[in-house]
This record gives structure tokens, C-alpha cells and sequence, in this order.
């Protein structure tokens, strides 16, 4: 495989540096949508005087560093979705990342729930250590090895995610089981009516009417479910980055991404892009 090449070559090893370039695009446009996103249903407002949002900074931080993440808030806001554009576009594009980067490493202060910014902050990370990240849409092909460090550390992070999070549902009898997955879909079936947001979840309706019980049949097919879940997980790394398999690979990648994109569509939109878009990476 390239990528035990490169290492073992101290990644002095030639490398498609249309690869790094391409992800850019792909980190620029999904970053673009979660900024946009996140705008919306409230996002603007956060921090405002009187909002909850910003008595609890006030007790974090204290009322002077409080009022300061107010102030430049919504001017980050803008900033870091024209940046994201920028990039996703190759207009001063390292400039473009660092603005990127430091706009999500803003939703530090206030998210509850990080993992997304920092699954962000890795694969950007990956792209600042490129050495050619291309000038507007024209993508690079000559083989050199400004790229091969960064695109191996993106396919150690992509590797990383899937096999980290495959241990995290082994470690877990209740998703082991099944029993995780068929109560989340039947709690959802229950309360789908009653939520605030009408595209929180995406879940198809032949799934909720034909396994959105607690029967025993149901909890089964869930078993299956997570079973086959975790088996993609450790499996896809490996298969990506054997040219004979990548194909179906990249196939069964995008359709569990799709699954897994319908349970929270805002808050998965993140992470299901980004590793779809490390994809490109593993090819040499």
C-alpha cells in the first residue's frame, strides 16, 4: 500500500497532491454549510443581552470576557462563513483555513457537544500541513511529495475516527444489543410529532412502521444493524486503502454515512462530510 510506502520512505514518497486539494474544496464547502447552518434556528441570537446563552458565559468566563465573545460574535459569524466560501473556492486559501479554523475553535466557548470542532480542527490541521493546497478550482496533478505528509495524517485521523468510535460500540452492550438503536427510533416515532424543528431527524418512514417497536424481531434486526455497523467501522480503513477494494468501499462508507446522516441530519452534517471528503485521501 502507498501509505506504509510513504511512511517507511519518511514521507519523502511522491504523491497525487490533487488529493489534499480536492479535500480542500470538500472542507471549505461543508464548513460553509455548517456556518450557514448555524446562523439559523436561533444562532444569530446566542449572546445577546438577557439570553441564557450569555449568563452562562457570564458565569464561565466572568462578565468582562462575557461581554467580549458578544461583541465579536456575530462579526465571527460572517467572517468565518466567507472565509470557508474563500477556501472552498482557492482564494487565499491558507489564510482562508486559519480564519476557518479559528471560527470553529470559537464554537468551543458555548457548544456543549465538541466533537465536531474538534474532528474539524484535525482534518484542518491535516490541510495546514499541506504544502500545495492549490489556487482557485484547478487541482494539481503532478506527483511531488509537498502533499504526502499531510494526506497520510488525514488518513491516520479518517482511521482514527472509525476505529475509535467502532471500540467505543463494542465497549457498549446496549448498542451491541440493538437495544440502543431500537429505542432511539421507537422513542423518536413517539415524539417525532412534538419536536421543535420539523428537519431535526430525517428518519425514512418504512423504518419507523416496520422496526419502530420494542418487539424481540425488532431489537434483532437492530442487533444486525449495530453488528454490521461496527464491522464497517474497523473494515473500511483498510479497504479504502487497497486499490482492488476502494470502490466498494467508498460505496458502503457513503450509504452507512447516509444512515447515520438521517438520525441527526444538523448536528452529523459535519462529520459525515468531512469523512466522506477524507476519502480521497487514502488514494494514492
Amino acid at each position: 500500500m502507498w501509505f506504509f510506502d510513504a511512511v517507511a520512505s519518511g514521507f519523502q514518497r511522491p504523491t497525487d497532491p490533487g488529493r489534499l486539494q480536492y479535500f480542500r474544496i470538500v472542507f471549505g464547502t461543508v464548513l460553509a454549510l455548517r456556518f450557514g447552518l448555524s446562523i439559523g434556528q436561533g444562532g444569530w441570537d446566542r449572546l445577546v443581552p438577557g439570553s441564557l446563552s450569555l449568563h452562562l458565559a457570564e458565569r464561565r468566563y466572568g462578565p468582562a470576557r462575557a461581554r467580549l465573545l458578544a461583541s465579536v460574535y456575530r462579526p465571527a459569524l460572517l467572517i468565518r462563513t466567507a472565509a470557508a466560501l474563500a477556501l472552498a473556492a482557492g482564494l487565499l486559501p491558507r489564510l482562508c483555513l486559519v480564519l476557518v479554523l479559528a471560527g470553529a475553535a470559537m464554537e468551543l466557548l458555548y457548544l456543549k457537544s465538541p466533537n465536531s470542532i474538534h474532528y474539524t480542527l484535525l482534518t484542518g490541521a491535516s490541510l495546514l500541513a499541506a504544502g500545495d493546497l492549490g489556487r482557485g478550482l484547478h487541482i494539481e496533478h503532478t506527483p511531488s511529495t509537498a502533499n504526502t505528509w499531510a494526506q497520510c495524517l488525514l488518513v491516520l485521523i479518517t482511521t482514527d475516527i472509525y476505529w475509535n468510535a467502532a471500540w467505543q460500540k463494542i465497549r457498549s452492550r446496549q448498542f451491541r444489543t440493538g437495544l440502543y438503536l431500537a429505542q432511539w427510533i421507537h422513542v423518536y416515532a413517539q415524539v417525532k410529532d412534538q419536536l421543535p424543528y420539523r428537519y431535526e431527524h430525517a428518519i425514512p418512514g418504512f423504518v419507523l412502521r416496520q422496526m419502530g417497536t420494542l418487539t424481540d424481531r425488532d431489537v434483532r434486526l437492530w442487533r444486525l444493524i449495530a453488528a454490521t455497523v461496527i464491522a464497517a467501522e474497523i473494515a473500511l480503513p483498510v479497504a479504502l486503502l487497497t486499490p482492488q477494494t476502494m470502490p466498494y468501499a467508498v460505496a458502503a462508507g457513503i450509504g452507512m454515512h447516509i444512515a447515520f446522516t438521517c438520525l441527526k441530519p444538523r448536528q452529523l452534517i459535519t462529520f459525515s462530510g468531512l469523512t466522506l471528503g477524507t476519502y480521497v485521501a487514502f488514494a494514492v
